[in-house]
């Protein structure tokens, strides 16, 4: 099964259980497993969850909070790529205002559902949520002042092309403001794949100094990566050890070398680049 599709799968069944009650995380019954516990835990203040339908907290899958770090001003417009459950774009779209609007682009039926949903039951109207790929944002070019996303182009298969695409949409002078997972110097294969898995489920993490690359590449300028969250061998020893790998042994070739992360960057306020000029 191709990438794409295992995290339409996956995520489409995180839906279907918050509108049983649980969490949207890798196990059960709200239990937070050794997979999510504590990348997912503990990223949205008390003020912020509590203006928030539950399904919204219950259907957050990522990593960060991109919405506590990105700069957003009453009129703009808002992008969440992946916007899951919707909380980010809620959470967004209070903060430009009835002036404003708050885009969120998912692949998953089940997630724009439950997005829907809970746009309904927070009464918030300047959002819109649009099915879609992160590789071919359905909206113009020009169209959009902000582009938060909460730990989903590490999902892509396809980064340049989400970068491409993102810069493209962005307006003159717009910003990216995203969170993510990356990695921080060289992590032995095998070891690599089964702490990515732990780390976000499904992950294809950049290494730090790659991902700078690729923004710039893409046209992107005043890159900034600030970590928000280092994790260590022993928030991931249960995961890690159920994969029969021997955690002690590995512990110096990994150790603060997993991250999530906050990024910033800006579209050039002037230039002629390939969906840069109106």
């Amino acid at each position: 099964m191709e990438l794409k599709e295992v995290v339409k799968e996956k995520y489409g069944q995180a839906a279907l259980r918050v509108n049983t009650g649980d969490s949207s995380c890798c196990g059960t019954s709200g239990n937070l497993d050794s997979c999510c516990d504590p990348i997912t835990s503990n990223l949205y203040d008390a003020a912020q969850i509590g203006e928030l339908p539950q399904e919204a907290v219950l259907g957050s899958l990522g990593c960060g909070n991109p919405t506590a770090l990105a700069l957003l001003t009453p009129g703009e417009t808002v992008l969440d790529l992946g916007s899951g459950g919707g909380i980010d774009v809620l959470l967004s779209a209070r903060r430009v205002g009835p002036m404003g609007k708050a885009y969120g682009l998912d692949m998953t039926d089940e997630m724009l559902a439950l997005a829907r949903e809970n746009q309904r039951k927070a009464s918030v109207e300047n959002v819109e949520f649009l099915k879609g790929e992160i590789e071919n944002i359905p909206l113009p070019d020009n169209s959009v002042d902000v582009i938060i996303s909460n730990c989903v182009i590490n999902l892509s298969g396809d980064k340049d092309r989400v970068l491409r695409e993102s810069f493209r949409v962005l307006k003159p002078g717009g910003r990216f403001a995203v969170s993510d997972v990356v990695t921080r110097g060289e992590v032995p294969e095998e070891v690599r794949q089964s702490m990515l898995l732990w780390v976000g489920c499904i992950a294809g993490a950049l290494q730090e100094q790659e991902y700078n690359t690729k923004l710039m590449a893409a046209g992107f300028e005043s890159v900034e990566i600030e970590p928000t969250r280092i994790y260590n061998v022993e928030d991931a020893r249960a995961f890690l050890s159920a994969e029969g790998i021997d955690v002690d042994a590995i512990t110096p070739e990994v150790e603060g070398k997993f991250m999530s992360v906050f990024i910033r960057a800006t579209k050039p306020p002037t230039c002629c680049a390939a969906g840069c000029c109106a």
